[in-house]
């Protein structure tokens, strides 16, 4: 491996110390980094003038590895643009939680060993999600952890009819919903009270959130089965979707939420040989304090 894209969080990584102490690792071992940002960042925001910064979509052409510094929004924001070019990911852990990072900042001398690929690819199922009013597709998108349908800032309750092929498996009636993917069991879903689930499972989740109706319980179903959400009742006739935490989209009556596996699998770069429970263990202990 030597062609890799270091993509770090600006507002994370202050005065990108961390990239920069990667980048010489790297080019020590023989490989040629290049700087990409993740996102735009605000026009406020001054970049460092020795640092030269290249479009991330052209790298992405060539690129073998995206390294990504942040949190697991930052991965998450990553995983969409990687994944279509089929290139794997590693995460930096510079969050808080970091379940889908593979090494702290503290680990960097780790990245040395790409040079003679002595990694293991973990490869993650991804949601495909398509929104449909009347006859019109306007929204989709793919996403690595879940797709989340709420009320939104609004409070009332929405009421929502959540099928699977077809059939309905639950119409609560509360915040929302949340279908997510086995590596988003240990993120929204899981504060709504959702299980953990392995990464390697083949499963859909579905979780309402705060459901009024005590019935309304977590779903977890086949990664074959397709899921649908439409807006039953609501006093003000709308919801908001958003998937992977971006850009919510404003929900109509009538629209038609569809859900199911992606074709498409998210590659992400392992170096450390522990287990999925190592990995929770360690991230709510340090929590926990």
């Amino acid at each position: 491996m030597k062609h890799v894209i270091l993509t770090p969080n600006p507002y994370r990584d202050t005065n990108f110390q961390t990239v920069r102490a990667a980048m010489k690792v790297l080019k020590d071992a023989g490989m040629e980094p290049k700087l990409c940002l993740p996102f735009e960042v605000d026009r406020s925001y001054e970049l460092p003038k020795d640092l030269r910064f290249h479009k991330l979509d052209r790298e992405l052409q060539n690129a073998e590895l995206v390294v990504c510094f942040g949190g697991d929004g930052t991965i998450l924001h990553m995983a969409k643009a990687a994944t279509r070019k089929n290139v794997p990911i590693l995460g930096v852990n510079i969050g808080t939680m970091g379940f889908m990072a593979e090494l702290e900042s503290t680990e960097l001398d780790q990245l040395a060993r790409l040079a003679k690929d002595d990694y293991v690819l973990d490869r993650r199922m991804m949601l495909d999600v398509v929104v449909q009013r009347d006859r019109d597709i306007i929204f989709h998108d793919i996403g690595l952890n879940d797709v989340v349908i709420t009320k939104g800032a609004i409070a009332r309750i929405t009421h929502l009819a959540v099928k699977c092929d077809g059939v309905e498996a639950i119409q609560c009636g509360g915040d929302g919903v949340i279908v997510a993917t086995p590596t988003g069991s240990t993120a929204y879903s899981l504060s709504a009270g959702g299980p953990i689930v392995e990464p390697e499972a083949n499963n859909i989740l579905i979780t309402p959130i705060c459901a009024h109706d005590v019935m309304s319980r977590c779903i977890v179903a086949s990664d074959r089965r397709t899921i649908t959400v439409e807006l039953v009742r609501n006093a003000r006739r709308n919801a908001y979707l958003s998937v992977d935490g971006g850009k919510a989209l404003r929900l109509n009556m009538g629209d038609v939420v569809t859900i199911k596996r992606s074709p498409l699998q998210t590659k992400l770069i392992r170096l450390k040989d522990r287990s999925f429970y190592d990995v929770v263990n360690m991230k709510f202990k340090k929590i926990q304090g």
